[in-house]
């Protein structure tokens, strides 16, 4: 009854959640504003880049700083679609998040042979591969990249002039997509084969687990989701070049935010991404060209406190407030 009744609260949290962020844009106020709403989109969208990468790092425990490729492929996969083929960007972006997902496992198959550190060092090296192959490659390009032209407002291109009410919903539905379909995971079978890989691979293979198996699914699923950000990423931006989407400093921020908010948690991702991307918009903005390098100083040092005192993260922290707060109601019982 009290997993069941635990299971009830974190629907409704689910739910309510979901119905705030539905209406938010439509309060009036200050939520109106065009540079508060660019805000939440990309409160939204990070939130889904984080939780893309949390599939493999933080359930699997495969620590990858390559996401950045596949969050590029699938913005080149939208953006091939409508610059160079004059398509509506949609069938770009499956077909982008598909080969995310293809190369994704031809990539990590042999890397998984790699542990720990190794592994990480391998997907470095990766991401400098790819960005020096699109900087040169003529036909998604080359370094100049693709600059979009004038489309029809509206939600056959996924273009808006006048209003970003229609990016904060189409970031929204791609939150639902995406934070859902790693609810589901935690749900079934594959969440504890995730958790169980994490945990002991060896461990999880002597109860008849095929690790292998599990992370290329994780990792073929994680790439599909990043994917899918990129294509948002380069229609609310409306051009894509490699410094862009396939960087190093891009993929950073995949692990960062995770890591802020709580590795291998549902709603860390949100809660990192909450935190940071505000600090980073708001200080450019106040602080002008010297904003760029402000966020990042406070943000370096959140990461470090964070590592030192409460590796779980912000949830860590609301976890430990929530237990004290019980263990304080039971012993006023």
């Amino acid at each position: 009854m009290k997993a069941r009744g635990k299971t009830e609260g974190k629907d409704l949290l689910w739910f309510g959640l979901l119905g705030v962020l539905a209406v938010m844009p439509l309060i009036p106020g200050p939520l109106q504003g065009s540079f508060t709403q660019h805000v939440m989109i990309q409160i939204l969208l990070y939130a889904c880049m984080a939780q893309a990468w949390n599939i493999l790092g933080g359930y699997c425990g495969q620590v990858s700083f390559g996401h950045s490729v596949f969050f590029g492929i699938g913005a080149y996969g939208a953006g091939m679609a409508v610059v160079k083929y004059g398509m509506i960007p949609w069938p770009g972006a499956i077909a982008g998040a598909l080969i995310a997902a293809a190369v994704a496992v031809a990539i990590s198959y042999p890397c998984f042979k790699l542990k720990g550190h190794y592994f990480a060092i391998a997907t470095f090296a990766i991401v400098e591969i790819c960005n020096r192959l699109f900087m040169v490659w003529y036909w998604v390009g080359g370094a100049l990249g693709l600059d979009y032209s004038f489309s029809e407002p509206g939600w056959t291109h996924f273009v808006w002039y006048e209003s970003k009410r229609g990016y904060f919903y189409g970031a929204l539905l791609l939150f639902i997509l995406v934070f859902g379909v790693v609810r589901w995971i935690e749900k079934n079978r594959l969440g504890f084969y995730l958790r169980a890989v994490r945990e002991g691979q060896e461990t999880a293979e002597s109860l008849g687990v095929n690790s292998t198996k599990v992370k290329l699914m994780a990792m073929a699923v994680s790439a599909f989701m990043a994917a899918l950000c990129g294509a948002f990423f380069a229609q609310y931006n409306y051009r894509v070049d490699p410094p862009m989407v396939m960087s190093l400093d891009m993929s950073m921020k995949f692990v960062l935010i995770t890591i802020l908010g709580g590795l291998g948690t549902f709603y860390g991702p949100l809660l990192g991404a909450a935190l940071l991307i505000p600090l980073q918009e708001y200080s450019r903005a106040l602080l002008g060209g010297m904003g760029g390098g402000v966020d990042l100083i406070i943000f370096g040092l959140l990461i470090i406190v964070v590592v030192v005192y409460q590796p779980k993260g912000i949830m860590g922290i609301i976890d430990g407030i929530a237990s004290k707060m019980k263990r304080s109601e039971e012993g006023g019982k």
